[in-house]
């Protein structure tokens, strides 16, 4: 028979073993998490806290307070969304605007910015208006305006079911009140499962996040342009931390459970009730959330403001008529 040499033994000297393959595959991930933590650090030394730390039942938050402060006119809390901070409110030029006749108090929510996230508090809507009223108590503010935007706009609904004496009244922006189907949620989610999550925050999702976010702060801005301002002044790296991603995971989760929670009870909200929205809304829609949920509560003021999207905040017209409102 002919010649054949049996080169068995030398190919299994060069093909790796599964045990080979774990290792590297740990190295490749070890090397990511040193990367993606790396670029955290760099972050937050390029946008160090401006505000100041405050301890708030056993959390740190971070806490920009400014503005005009005068017995005659209410305090205003501003509450961001999900994967901003408090500079979304300072980057649009709202608080500036705001500042100039009330005091204006912006948090960095647990987790974002500069804000610390306990992890063993579940933060619902009502885990965050309970923290804020600790905060505003703790500051010597018997009563406020408190705004909510997007996410946010759950934590200030739940604060004007459970702390109504401190609530002059609610005004939620842009918000997200009634359950739906989300397929986009599973997406972000992700990073909040256990053990996965850890290991996707660390490693791939920071290097996702990059890769689609010019494109989902185009989509939040629709119809309009992303203003200038926003890129210059919002700072984008800090939403690409591992400990961000784990705030924006949870929070995507818990999304749609949450409007459920609170959806059967917005009637009996005790305070005023204003409504703000955009009639070109592409991410919470306007007249299955903000109009259907101006029908809840009979008591509330709509405004739907015409040709800007879920940032009404950066738009200068709807800019304008969202303070007019806050502080009507």
């Amino acid at each position: 028979m002919p010649f054949s040499e049996d080169r068995s033994a030398e190919r299994s000297r060069f093909m790796p073993s599964p045990a080979l393959g774990a290792v590297a595959l740990a190295a490749s991930f070890g090397a990511g998490a040193l990367i993606n933590d790396a670029a955290a650090r760099r972050a937050e030394r390029a946008h160090p806290p401006t505000g100041r730390m405050i301890h708030v039942q056993g959390v740190r938050l971070h806490v920009f307070d400014s503005g005009r402060r005068s017995v005659d006119r209410p305090v205003i809390l501003l509450l961001h969304g999900n994967g901003a901070c408090f500079a979304d409110w300072q980057a649009s030029g709202l608080i500036d605007r705001l500042a100039a006749t009330h005091r204006v108090i912006a948090p960095d929510r647990p987790g974002f910015g500069h804000s610390a996230r306990p992890h063993n508090v579940e933060w619902t809507p009502e885990a965050e208006a309970d923290l804020f009223a600790a905060l505003l108590e703790g500051l010597g503010v018997e009563r406020a305006i408190v705004v909510g935007h997007s996410w946010a706009a759950l934590i200030a609904a739940a604060f004007g079911l459970r702390h109504p004496a401190q609530a002059s009244k609610i005004v939620l922006a842009s918000g997200y009140y009634f359950p739906t189907a989300r397929a986009d949620l599973a997406f972000f989610s992700a990073p909040a499962l256990p053990v996965v999550g850890d290991m996707l925050r660390h490693t791939v999702s920071p290097l996702v996040a990059r890769a689609i976010a010019k494109r989902i702060v185009r989509t939040i801005f629709a119809p309009r342009p992303v203003p200038e301002r926003f890129w210059r002044l919002f700072p984008l790296e800090m939403c690409f931390r591992p400990s961000q991603i784990r705030a924006s995971a949870e929070e995507s989760a818990m999304m749609v459970p949450a409007a459920r929670r609170l959806a059967a009870h917005y009637g009996e909200i005790g305070v005023p009730v204003e409504i703000v929205t955009g009639d070109d809304d592409r991410v919470c829609d306007p007249d299955r959330q903000s109009a259907e949920l101006a029908r809840a509560i009979p008591r509330s003021r709509l405004e739907v403001l015409p040709d800007v999207g879920h940032m009404i905040h950066y738009a200068p017209e709807a800019q304008t008529r969202l303070a007019e409102v806050i502080m009507r």
